[in-house]
């Protein structure tokens, strides 16, 4: 029997709960669709869905999928593009206290297959314009029992409409959970091997819900609309987590295909408060003429994340919009919970404050420390790994004890990020330690140097990294893409970064692409950067000071 909280023999407190309980994380929907349920919970095209018609459907689903031999803990594998379906099969899956598994509809069909046999899906549901990645995440898992296709269904598939429609206006009664069971497979997309599955629970995305509200978000509310511009596969998918736990509606594109004039068009109608994207996605808004165009003083918090923002668009965005960006510093393993910068410090004066650069202060409960390469803490103002600990950590890697091992250290989790935290407990990130090169036996991170590239006035995207080199093992390979129209040659952009930076950071050539590229959550892959660059025999050239 759990004696609870007591004495150990030896005089010690010792803590044992009497209970791991949590809140099925799926009963978020239904606490809202009792308080707000004629309030509109979705948007997608021209239909609107209150809290109670989705939470109906919810509900219809997980029966659905009861019925058919889908039980708590078993994977549900998703791909679809973003729609009412997909949505719904998020909450379905939480509220079975089964997993979910979504992949980005952008992954080659093989790739697809791998997440479905590394996760052991038992239920497969897809939008039927990818029947190919059906096909192969069958062929590759023989654990799927059942295919659900959005849209139109092949034999031997469930079509979804008709699979939820027998079950409606059915209640469900979620799942009892405990804090570590999980819910959500986060496959990390990784700069090496294969995806790795962060194991994300419901008591972890209970925190994590909150944590978001309180740093991200405060203060929203059921009068609000939160606009989608990104795969709700990812990040976005998290995001709008927060939003249907306090009833703020959740706005959707009408297709998959970015539309600047479409997104700008929708913040004006439904009065959105917030978003969350990537820099790349939030420079696109901004530079689209339909930003001036429509009244979007609504917005209160445009959230981006995944990769840094250069200092110009900030300053840029800051004065299109106003005071309402908010940068955090995340990985999937930690759901973004790392560190904040609010809109308060997105000061578009670089004297007003001394936090120009940085990614922010830790986020409320976690702990941030720089620790050197045998695990010990930095002083204030040194490079090292950023590590973090606190509720909003992953469980671990699905199956993986080796990959366990290497991401975890003492409790800590190892972001593979490396930076240094200031006076002030400000994170600034250097860069990944993957993006560090060794140039003639000094270290280099390409971060400082990249921004500064983006200063000048041509340059409307840059990222440099480490080639080999006969004579100095490794040197900086700056890429770069212009801004439509402009024109400037490499030895110009090479002749602006001389004053700017230490000669031993400066790149050895400079090479001037269309654009740059990009993953499917608009980061931009410095692995397909190399690899572009051996192809075309632009390894690293004379090494400049």
């Amino acid at each position: 029997m759990n004696p609870g909280p007591h004495l150990a023999p030896d005089g010690r407190f010792l803590t044992s709960p009497m209970s791991r309980r949590v809140l099925n994380f799926g009963d978020m929907l239904t606490q809202t669709a009792r308080r707000w349920p004629d309030r509109p919970a979705l948007v997608w095209r021209d239909r609107v869905w209150s809290w109670r018609d989705f939470g109906a459907r919810v509900d219809a689903l997980a029966l659905a999928l009861t019925a058919a031999g889908v039980a708590k803990g078993d994977r549900i594998l998703l791909i679809s593009r973003n729609n009412n379906a997909m949505f719904e099969t998020l909450y379905a899956a939480f509220k079975l206290g089964a997993v979910i598994v979504p992949a980005n509809f952008r992954l080659a069909a093989d790739e697809f297959a791998y997440l479905g046999a590394a996760s052991r899906a038992r239920a497969l549901v897809y939008d039927s314009v990818f029947p190919e990645h059906a096909d192969a995440a069958r062929r590759d898992t023989p654990t799927i029992s059942v295919t659900v296709a959005i849209g139109t269904a092949r034999p031997g598939e469930r079509e979804f409409e008709g699979f939820v429609a027998p079950h409606l206006g059915k209640a469900f009664r979620a799942a009892p959970v405990e804090y570590d069971d999980a819910l959500w497979f986060f496959f990390t997309s990784g700069t090496t091997g294969r995806p790795k599955a962060a194991v994300l629970t419901h008591g972890q995305m209970g925190f994590v819900v909150a944590n978001m509200l309180a740093d991200l978000t405060p203060g929203v509310a059921e009068t609000d609309a939160s606009l989608v511009v990104a795969p709700l596969s990812h990040g976005a998918g998290i995001h709008q987590l927060t939003q249907v736990a306090r009833g703020a509606a959740t706005v959707l594109l009408p297709s998959e295909k970015f539309d600047g004039a479409e997104a700008w068009r929708l913040i004006e109608q439904w009065r959105v408060a917030n978003i969350f994207t990537v820099p790349t996605i939030l420079n696109m808004l901004v530079d689209h003429p339909a930003v001036d165009a429509h009244d979007h003083s609504s917005l209160k918090h445009v959230i981006y994340a995944g990769a840094p923002m250069y200092r110009d668009d900030q300053k840029r965005i800051v004065g299109k919009l106003g005071k309402c960006i908010v940068q955090y510093f995340g990985l999937g393993e930690v759901t973004g919970c790392i560190t904040v910068l609010p809109p308060r410090l997105h000061d578009v004066d670089d004297s007003v404050q001394g936090h120009i650069g940085s990614c922010g202060y830790p986020r409320t409960a976690m702990d941030v420390r720089i620790c050197d390469d045998d695990g010990k803490e930095c002083a204030t103002g040194a490079t090292g790994e950023i590590c973090v600990a606190g509720p909003g950590v992953f469980a671990g890697y699905f199956d993986n004890p080796e990959a366990n091992a290497k991401a975890f250290r003492d409790g800590w989790f190892r972001t593979g990020d490396l930076g240094h935290v200031d006076a002030q407990g400000f994170v600034h990130i250097t860069g990944r330690a993957s993006d560090m090169y060794i140039s003639g036996g000094s270290n280099v991170y390409p971060r400082e140097t990249e921004e500064k590239l983006i200063e000048h006035p041509a340059v409307a995207e840059a990222a440099i990294v480490g080639m080999p080199d006969r004579k100095w093992g490794e040197t900086g390979v700056a890429v770069v893409a212009l801004k439509p129209g402009a024109s400037a040659s490499e030895a110009e952009i090479l002749g602006f970064l001389e004053s700017r930076v230490a000669r031993y950071k400066l790149p050895s050539k400079l090479v001037i692409w269309d654009e740059l590229p990009k993953s499917a959550y608009g980061k931009i892959p410095k692995r397909l950067i190399k690899e572009r660059l051996m192809q075309e025999g632009q390894a690293g050239g004379k090494q400049t000071g």
